[in-house]
This record gives structure tokens, C-alpha cells and sequence, in this order.
């Protein structure tokens, strides 16, 4: 069987490998530094991110990458400098990189971010505040996939002031979702721990509604309004309404089920189509209809 990844024509893609490897790696220096503590297991995973982009050794900045990942494992004094002076050259790269994009480039941080934060098996307080912080930092980067389901799902847990197990147990649970854990050991611990959650669909957080020419879909019962009332006031205001979710539409309109943030088994092929397409690039925002409600509201005002 052909090998193609020796293939001449990766030389095409190797610049585009490159910036999300990158960009994945600076997201795990924040992940596993948000706790100010770099133990042996993060240590370990960085060097099997080294492993997993072996390919790409020969390319700058690949070789200081992997020359001072591998000093902090032969040095444990050298590991705070040495994740500084990786994070650094993550972005002097970003910098001169033309193919930098702000948008994808802070998609792909953040599931770096996820990746370190969960990479020696464990989440801690310190580490979902401070998450919660660079979120606040990066909204614009809301209707993209998956920050809308990782902002809402943090809020969530942050929202009573306390964070405990259950809450602590879907963290790890979702995140692993865009984590490529490669230490064995600690992906069992993780699959382990996670075997009977359940994740779920997750609505967008402060949803900013545009009614004119977007397309909307409903689904569930909604507690405020008959279907035909959501109708009429997507209409009025300009939009257009689809009983199915097809690629032009813009927003789900999720009915209450007693928690806007879980457990949408409930509703079906609609939400699971929802959240099938946003995983493939598509920007559908998935809207608790507590929230429609609300911008209708405030948008009637104004």
C-alpha cells in the first residue's frame, strides 16, 4: 500500500500542518500553565506531542520547539523557563506567519488550551477559573465551534459559585472531546472517569440575534409563546422560518426543558443535526428560547 504521507505533494499542506500544530501547542503551554504548576505527566504529554509531529521536525521552528521540550524533561529546573521560551516562540511564529489567522488560530488555541489544562488527568479550580477569564477575553469568537459550547459549559459550572465533582467530572468529559490525549495511562484514567457522563448539546451564551434574511428553525415546546408566535415575530422582523435545520439556516431555537444548558436527548434529530453541522464549520447558533425571548424583547425596545 502507497504511503502517502512521504508523498512530494505534502509540501503543499506542510505550511497549514505547521500553524495548527503551532497553534496547538501554544494552547496547551496556557492549559497546563493555568495552574502555575508543571508536573511529570504534562511534561510527558508534551513530548509525545513532539512524537506526534515527528514529520515535521526538520521544518523551523519544529527543531527549538522540540530541543527545549526536551531539556525540561531531562531538567525539571529548566521547566518554567522552558515553557515560557516555548510560548514565546509560538508566538514570534504566529507573528511572521502569513497564513495567521485570528479566528482559527484562537478556535485551534483553545482546544490546545483543553488539551493541557486536562493533560496530567486532572481539573482544578484555579484551572476553570482562569479558563473562564481567557474566554471573556476571546468573545469574538462566539457562533464558532466549539467555543460557544465550552463558554456555556463553563458558565455553567462557575454560575452557583462552587464547583463540585459531577460538574468537574463534564469538564473532563467535554473536553476530551477536542483533546488528543496521547499518554496512555491517562487517557484510561480520563475514559475511566468520564464512562458514564453524558454530553449533550449546549446552547450559545448571550446570543446576538440578526432577524433580517437569516433563517431560523425550531424545535421542542416552548414555554413562552406557541409555534406560530415564534413564527410570526421571526417574520415580522424580517426573517425567514424552516421547519427543518438545513445548511442556510442561521439559528435553533431550542424550547425550555427544564436547563438551558443539558441534556437535549429529548429534541431529537434537530439538535443532533445542529450540532453535527456546527462540527463541521457551519456558525448555526443553538439558542435556549429564554434568550430568544429576551434579545426579542430588548430588540422591540430599540
Amino acid at each position: 500500500m502507497t504511503n502517502y504521507d512521504n508523498l512530494d505533494f505534502r509540501k503543499f499542506t506542510s505550511r497549514s500542518e505547521a500553524d495548527k500544530a503551532i497553534h496547538s501547542l501554544k494552547g496547551i503551554l496556557l492549559g497546563i500553565n493555568f495552574d502555575e504548576i508543571i508536573n511529570d505527566k504534562e511534561i510527558l504529554e508534551l513530548n509525545n506531542w513532539c512524537s506526534k509531529h515527528q514529520d515535521l521536525i526538520n521544518r523551523n521552528p519544529f527543531r527549538e520547539f522540540m530541543t527545549l521540550i526536551k531539556q525540561s524533561i531531562q531538567d525539571s529546573s529548566l521547566r518554567k523557563d522552558t515553557l515560557e521560551d516555548l510560548y514565546w516562540l509560538c508566538q514570534k511564529y504566529e507573528s511572521d506567519s502569513y497564513y495567521y489567522q485570528v479566528t482559527t488560530n484562537d478556535i485551534q488555541t483553545l482546544q490546545g488550551i483543553c488539551h493541557g489544562i486536562i493533560a496530567d488527568g486532572v481539573i482544578k479550580d484555579i484551572e476553570i477559573y482562569r479558563l473562564n477569564k481567557w474566554l471573556e477575553d476571546n468573545q469574538h469568537m462566539t457562533s464558532y465551534y466549539p467555543y460557544d459550547e465550552i463558554r456555556c459549559l463553563v458558565m455553567s459550572v462557575l454560575s452557583d459559585g462552587k464547583i463540585d465533582d459531577e460538574e468537574r467530572t463534564r469538564l473532563l468529559a467535554y473536553f476530551n472531546e477536542y483533546s488528543n490525549i496521547a499518554t496512555e495511562t491517562i487517557l484510561h484514567e480520563i475514559e475511566e472517569k468520564i464512562a458514564s457522563t453524558n454530553i449533550a448539546g449546549i446552547c450559545t451564551v448571550d446570543p446576538q440575534v440578526e432577524f433580517c434574511n437569516k433563517t431560523f428553525c425550531f424545535t421542542g415546546v416552548a414555554k413562552s409563546g406557541t409555534r406560530d408566535d415564534l413564527i410570526k415575530i421571526v417574520t415580522n422582523y424580517g426573517g425567514i422560518y424552516n421547519d427543518n435545520v438545513i445548511k442556510s439556516t442561521d439559528y435553533l431555537i431550542v424550547g425550555d426543558n427544564g436547563n438551558p444548558c443539558w441534556a437535549f436527548a429529548c429534541y431529537g434529530r434537530k439538535v443532533e443535526k445542529a450540532i453535527s453541522m456546527r462540527k463541521k464549520g457551519s456558525r448555526i447558533s443553538i439558542i435556549h428560547e429564554f434568550d430568544f425571548w429576551d434579545f426579542v424583547e430588548d430588540y422591540h425596545a430599540s
